[in-house]
């Protein structure tokens, strides 16, 4: 029957309300990257997730990668992609080209995608307010950089006035260099620097699993601890394991719990925060 669909959704609000009521005011970092930005509707799906955490009291604040984007421009230009090690070499042709496409279309275009759901964001890369202060790479591979220092007094005031932060990875140093930060390392510093309640990662992958190409083995909640002896008896391998290194250190810094969810799931952002046992993995003490 038509009414028991209703219910349905009712119920599911109730179960909501728990969470709802014990995350108000509290501040969620979000890396948005993989499917969950190429693809329209899991766009569409995880930009209405956000704005629908931010109409119920969280403070969201998105740290986006763009990848497929600069691969994009960047071979439109002419400009051929080398890597060393898995990372990208970025000479000074590469990192005008990143700039313009993480801080300019992709971060523009995030932005919009929230003002079409009556959301207010305010999109700024890590140069702004010096909000990400970089180091070069000891790796010899360009204008890439780590993450030296996070200043969040931009972040808090944007918080502070109701906008929803949108942060393209880019950092600089303290002669005005600019260098292109990985998306997972920004958002974890950010949400350290933030003192977050949660840092949650949308990736194309459900989460930590016992066992990697078994898919009925996701582990929903992990410790520090485990991942560390998951790493050395080699459960975790490749990709997996600087993501989970990431996670690791943010539970250690004092982030309360950090989140490793399939963006291409609908609703997964709603479904992890806002049911009892979510649907990928939560890392915490």
């Amino acid at each position: 029957m038509e009414i028991e669909k209703y219910i349905k959704k009712a119920e599911t609000l109730v179960e909501a309300m728990p969470y709802i009521n014990r995350f108000n005011g509290e501040t969620v970092v979000i890396k948005y990257g993989g499917s969950a930005m190429t693809d329209e509707k899991i766009k569409d799906s995880v930009i209405g997730d956000i704005a629908y955490l931010k109409a119920v009291g969280i403070n969201p604040v998105v740290v986006h990668g763009g990848g497929p984007a600069i691969n994009e421009a960047l071979k439109t230009a002419g400009v051929e992609t080398q890597f060393k090690n898995g990372l990208r070499i970025t000479d000074e042709k590469t990192i005008e080209t990143v700039e313009e496409v993480l801080s300019g279309k992709v971060n523009k275009t995030i932005v919009s995608d929230f003002q079409k759901r009556e959301t207010k964001a305010v999109g700024i890369s890590g140069k702004d307010g010096l909000l990400i202060e970089a180091l070069k790479s000891p790796d010899d591979i360009g204008y890439v950089g780590e993450i030296f220092r996070v200043n969040p007094k931009v972040i808090e005031t944007l918080i502070k006035a109701s906008f929803l932060p949108v942060i393209s990875p880019i950092g600089t140093d303290k002669d005005g260099e600019t260098y292109n930060i990985n998306a997972d390392h920004a958002a974890v510093e950010i949400a350290i620097a933030l003192k977050a309640n949660k840092l949650v990662f949308l990736t194309d992958i459900d989460g930590v699993r016992a066992n990697e190409n078994d898919a009925e083995s996701l582990i929903s909640t992990i410790k520090p601890s485990d991942i560390e002896t998951m790493i050395k008896k080699k459960a975790i391998t490749g990709g997996m394991i600087p993501k989970v290194k990431s996670c690791v250190r943010a539970i250690k810094s004092g982030v309360k719990s950090v989140h490793i969810i399939n963006g291409k799931i609908k609703h997964s952002l709603l479904l992890e925060i806002y049911t009892k046992d979510g649907i990928g993995t939560v890392i915490e003490e």
